[in-house]
């Protein structure tokens, strides 16, 4: 639209100064077609970014122009036509009623700059500049509409996409706060309630068995030691510390039996990897390493067991852990997760483990003759 201003402004210019170029009027009329070319450019009606300084309030601008405009239609009628561009700056710069004013005054305008050009009478130049008039303004309201509707659109999608985000953040800290409390209740919540009752025992047995209580409080040291391990390693990347030395999920479950291995229970450690050193993901080795964690505090404080075995099998499409202990067992089918007796997260944690990584935990037990814990964790996890 403002390369139509321009071109008809020229146009104009130059029909003009071929007809009448020996007339008195030719310099006014060059003059004026100057300032209002240069008014157009500096006006809000061009669109640039001017300092505060240099531009010129809105209104007054579009009566310069127009004032301008006017005085060259009257002293050169073929300028009317420089009107078209004139109706949608006046729509865009002008609320509604007094576009409508504007349009009107523009319109009459142009109507009798083309009646004295024509010299005569002609209903086409009496009805043509309204209904250009009347296109114009109705092309560029629904212009304005369609923009109020985009507009509204890409509020509505900015507002849902800053939901969707805050949403996202609030359900990844949710995620990442459960993560944490498992993490929490396998490590270090289970080793201070291992440190808690070796130290209540050899308190027991202080003044009957020093040697045994001494043995009893060297062990609650290692665990300790173990647990500020552990602690540390929340800090810097929460991986389990017997996994941080690099040895692999074998050697990390052969640390963690010497660990829980005691006077009390013993427990072995047997890797069925068919001659391989498994490769395992770190978030399923991991994974298997809390449970292992979890299901032998489970062996030492609930089933009094004296033996335990933990047992990674390797197979073509998943790992498998089997804990098993010859404790007095239970009933799974009336074991609930938040049952009272049931310390922590405990099975839940493990449930919530394995189903992350698109796995399966099953309990096996009977009352009387222990209990097996299998997690089965597939190599290639759903996404």
């Amino acid at each position: 639209m403002h390369g139509a201003f321009f071109l008809l402004l020229g146009s104009s210019l130059a029909r003009f100064l071929i007809r009448h170029n020996n007339e008195e009027r030719v310099p006014w009329i060059i003059a004026l077609s100057v300032v209002l070319a240069v008014l157009y450019v500096l006006g809000p009606g061009r669109g640039l970014r001017l300092t505060p300084r240099t531009r010129l309030p809105r209104y007054a601008w579009l009566f310069a122009v127009v004032t301008v405009w006017a005085v060259l239609v009257v002293l050169a009628p073929s300028f009317a036509w420089c009107a078209v561009p004139l109706f949608y700056t006046g729509l865009r710069t002008l609320r509604p009623r007094a576009a409508i004013v504007l349009l009107t005054l523009l319109v009459l305008l142009v109507v009798l700059a083309q009646l004295e050009l024509s010299g005569r009478f002609d209903p086409d130049l009496v009805l043509a500049p309204p209904a250009v008039a009347a296109i114009a303004s109705a092309v560029f309201i629904q212009m304005e509409r369609q923009s109020a509707r985009q507009r509204r659109l890409i509020d509505d999608l900015i507002r849902t996409r800053r939901e969707l985000a805050a949403s996202e953040r609030r359900e990844g800290m949710l995620a990442e706060r459960q993560r944490l409390s498992m993490e929490i209740h396998d490590t270090l919540a289970q080793g201070l309630s291992s440190q808690q009752m070796l130290l209540q025992a050899a308190e027991r047995m202080w003044g009957a068995d020093p040697d045994k209580a001494r043995a009893h409080v060297r062990t609650a040291e290692s665990i300790a030691e173990h647990n500020l391990t552990e602690a540390r390693r929340f800090v810097h990347d929460l991986a389990p510390a017997d996994l941080a030395a690099g040895g692999g999920l074998g050697e990390a479950l052969h640390a963690l039996a010497a660990r829980e291995s005691g006077d009390r229970l013993t427990v072995r450690v047997h890797i069925d990897d068919g001659g391989r050193r498994p490769d395992l993901p770190d978030r399923v080795q991991s994974a298997l390493l809390r449970i292992a964690q979890g299901a032998l505090a489970n062996v030492r404080e609930h089933a009094d067991a004296t033996t335990a075995a933990l047992t990674l099998t390797l197979l073509d499409d998943q790992v498998v852990l089997d804990v098993a202990d010859d404790g007095h067992g239970f009933d799974p089918s009336v074991l609930p997760g938040t049952a009272a007796g049931v310390r922590g997260h405990g099975l839940p944690a493990m449930r919530a483990r394995v189903g992350q990584l698109g796995g399966t935990l099953t309990i096996e037990s009977v009352p009387g003759e222990g209990a097996v814990l299998s997690a089965a964790i597939p190599l290639e996890t759903p996404p």
